[in-house]
């Protein structure tokens, strides 16, 4: 069932635009700024709250700008995949907002406003991208997402920011123009369309076409899609990591890796489709190829000392637990891997908001320097414990969900060495978070008041990251909110 013209596509992708102009209209005025920016993170969360019951009742909402040439049209849709993706930005959206407004006035950060504005305008990106009727909206909202992001990594505007950001910009918008701009052009020549396909068994390419001809076109959309972060086009992630913590949260969980794995996913299933991917053999070696991110960016991870950069390698592997669910094409592999674009979102902020605190409290980045700062720090490491249990896969937390249905999907494609790669990725995920929050709580303090004199965080950082660890946990003992949107995409 379709509803033509949902004017509510239209305001939740305005409701970001609108609060970056009020966020600059506010200037040097910040308990007025970081309104605006509350008022435009409700709004978008509101009005994407308001579609879900449409949604569920076997609904697809649209809503049309203008058509360039018939098939070729900037247009919006609104179902079950992209669900997952909107709820999930617009309600951390909420709660960055505050975290955000803790984190830069307790460092006295400089141009906040612009912060917030480019914040905004990234968020306007991701919702784009998460409501894009087609590969022609999602192209260019996904190129918005890369543009106003760019200010934010290099925030700073030191040499390593300016580093960190131009790396950034140039994977990005390279891989981009290279390979997925030509790869459409070659699409629409060849389909007559850029629409996405109604459901995610057929797919858009005429079937007879050439094989060789359809796995080129299958590659350079995996690779092109580089916010994936998938090896080798990995490093401008760890890179970014200059940028303040909200920007690396915002980065790593919100808007900007999600938009990558998200827009893989979404032309995998709804570009090529199920029947596409299976007759060429494209999905098993897809899981195999991503297999060799999994594992080695965790290796990569385990031998880092700085948190932030332990995390982003853990984020690298982790997304591509995403693709890999998506490329097994079982019902339950891709249970698994959607719905790890919304449990990743939630532990993975909550990690973020945790080194950020640490950091504004301590002014520690090293792991090696947090020795029993769990007991005095106790609600920023217990975040932090929950979060890292659900990167781990353990429960109760939500990421045992994620990984549960991997492991079937695996065992249902008869794969046993990508259960092999879930089993030891997950060892590996161990290994590296559990030391942290053991050094924590049971490490020796570097004085004998065991917790180096500090306290928490301000409670406009705690409060944000209480809440999301708390949610992690929900979504694991009560999976349905997600998992009922991935199933309604099943066939």
């Amino acid at each position: 069932m379709e509803t033509p013209h949902d004017l509510r596509l239209l305001f939740a992708i305005l409701a970001p635009l609108v609060g970056t102009g009020l966020v600059m209209a506010a200037g040097r005025r910040p308990n007025l700024r970081e309104g605006c920016s509350f008022l435009a993170a409700a709004t978008l969360f509101g009005l994407t709250i308001s579609l879900v019951p449409d949604i569920r009742a076997g609904k697809t909402l649209h809503y049309t700008l203008f058509e360039l040439l018939p098939g070729l049209s900037f247009a919006l849709r609104a179902d079950a995949m992209s669900m997952i993706f909107a709820v999930s930005a617009s309600s951390l959206w909420i709660i960055t907002v505050f975290y955000s407004a803790g984190y830069m006035r307790g460092l006295q950060e400089h141009a906040q406003t612009r912060f917030g504005a480019c914040f905004a305008l990234a968020l306007f990106g991701a919702i784009g991208c998460a409501f894009a009727d087609n590969l022609l909206t999602l192209y260019l909202f996904y190129e918005i997402v890369s543009v106003c992001t760019y200010p934010l990594v290099a925030h700073h505007q030191d040499e390593e920011g300016y580093a960190g950001g131009k790396k950034y910009l140039v994977y990005l918008t390279g891989t981009a123009k290279g390979l997925i701009l030509p790869a459409m052009v070659l699409i629409y020549v060849l389909s007559g369309t850029l629409d996405f396909a109604d459901n995610i068994q057929t797919g858009i390419l005429p079937p007879e076409l050439h094989r060789g001809l359809v796995t080129g076109l299958y590659i350079a959309c995996l690779l092109g899609f580089a916010k994936n972060g998938i090896m080798p086009l990995h490093h401008w992630l760890p890179g970014a990591m200059v940028a303040p913590t909200p920007v690396s949260a915002l980065l790593h969980a919100v808007a900007v890796v999600k938009v990558g794995v998200f827009s893989t996913a979404r032309v995998m299933l709804y570009v090529f489709g199920v029947d596409c991917m299976d007759a060429l053999n494209l999905g098993i070696p897809t899981a195999y190829f991503v297999s060799f991110t999994i594992l080695g960016a965790s290796v990569v991870a385990l031998s880092t000392d700085d948190l932030k950069a332990r995390l982003a390698y853990s984020t690298v592997s982790q997304l591509s637990y995403i693709i890999l669910g998506v490329a097994l094409l079982k019902p339950a592999a891709l249970q698994g891997g959607l719905l790890h674009i919304a449990h990743h979102a939630f532990a993975k902020i909550t990690l973020f908001f945790c080194a950020g605190a640490i950091y504004v409290a301590t002014h520690k980045k090293k792991i090696s320097e947090m020795s029993g700062l769990g007991r005095a720090m106790p609600f920023t490491f217990g975040a932090f414990a929950i979060a890292s249990l659900s990167m781990i896969g353990a429960p109760p937390v939500a990421g045992f969900v994620t990984k549960w249905y991997l492991l079937l999907g695996a065992l249902d494609a008869g794969s046993i060495g990508i259960l092999v790669v879930l089993i030891a990725s997950t060892l590996l995920n161990a290994a590296y978070f559990a030391p942290v929050v053991y050094q924590a709580f049971f490490g020796k303090a570097a004085d004998s008041g065991g917790g180096h004199g500090h306290r928490e965080a301000h409670p406009a950082m705690v409060i944000p990251l209480s809440i999301s660890a708390v949610i992690s946990v929900l979504l694991g003992i009560y999976p349905d909110f997600f998992a009922r949107f991935v199933q309604a995409m099943l066939p």
